[in-house]
């Protein structure tokens, strides 16, 4: 299934469409992409979702917006949802100039389109002119249908990437998970730390973070970790380790899997987060540090059987 990063190597027939950020793939993305897929496969036609990074509101706005999903981890989403097709756009001010009409008779002639889904508060092209009635007079005149979905409710709230953002970094995982339809999750590669969980006998991965990822909030957390296909239980510690003198810089990522002896320099493990079992904690001592994280790994074992 291919995932382009422009328009130009893109050519498809008879298209179905939706536009967004799509950042999580969450509940509400899921609806509209559920819309998209089905409708789309019915007719035999292609269901293309056509996404940007980085987020708009940081280049157009200058706001910080650590992401719920890299472009891989999204485009691996919507491929498992049923699109066929991802373009991920480099998002600039040169993109956000394009009128609705320009960018939109280039996605006419690129995907053949047929029909677009969009939000109920979608808009797109300079200014964010192309809101639904103008896409709708775009696509009279270009030949293809618009459809708007509603917002999607869960637990009362509209779901939303924002408020998402807002839960994990307060820590409260699962929550998120409930809004995002899945764990809320990270990969990266296994990274040599300094070796104190070794020292104090408790292995530990030193898991890098992807640029500009959303990290939980500081603390410990009962994480699924999945390394080569195979889940593992873990107590992982995210924050600057204020036990020991001088801490970390930023926020260290460290997995202890149970029941794991295994070397894992070098591998890439998927953390799927569970629950926060508490915040991070200075201790008097390392004895005192260790006794807690063994209360950790019990507490661990009890949700994660």
């Amino acid at each position: 299934m291919p995932h382009y990063v422009s328009l130009q190597a893109v050519s498809l027939t008879g298209s179905w469409l939706t536009i967004g950020v799509f950042d999580g793939v969450h509940r509400g993305h899921q609806e509209i992409i559920h819309q998209l897929t089905a409708g789309a496969h019915a007719g035999g036609a292609p269901a293309v979702l056509l996404t940007f990074d980085p987020h708009p509101a940081q280049v157009l706005a200058g706001r910080d917006i650590p992401c719920l999903t890299t472009p891989e981890e999204r485009a691996e989403l919507l491929f498992a949802l049923g699109v066929d097709t991802v373009i991920t756009l480099p998002f600039t001010r040169e993109l956000a100039a394009r009128t609705a009409e320009d960018f939109m008779a280039e996605l006419k002639t690129r995907l053949g389109l047929r029909k677009l889904l969009i939000g109920y508060d979608f808009a797109l092209g300079r200014g964010r002119a192309g809101n639904f009635e103008r896409l709708r007079d775009i696509g009279r005149e270009l030949d293809y249908d618009v459809q708007a979905i509603e917002a999607i409710r869960f637990e009362g709230e509209v779901v939303s990437s924002t408020l998402i953002r807002q839960t994990i970094a307060e820590g409260d995982v699962r929550r998120a998970a409930a809004k995002l339809g899945r764990y809320y999750s990270m990969q990266g590669k296994v990274v040599p730390g300094d070796g104190r969980g070794r020292l104090i006998g408790i292995h530990t991965a030193n898991v890098e973070v992807p640029s500009g990822k959303l990290l939980p909030a500081n603390g410990v957390y009962a994480v699924w970790v999945w390394v080569e296909g195979r889940r593992y239980a873990s107590v992982t510690n995210i924050g600057l380790r204020p036990t020991f003198t001088g801490g970390a810089a930023s926020p260290r990522v460290e997995a202890h899997l149970l029941d794991f002896s295994d070397d894992l320099y070098g591998k890439t493990l998927r953390l799927e987060f569970v629950e926060r079992l508490r915040g991070e904690q200075k201790f008097p001592s390392v004895q005192t540090l260790v006794a807690q994280i063994q209360a950790d790994i019990e507490r661990t074992r009890g949700i994660l059987p």
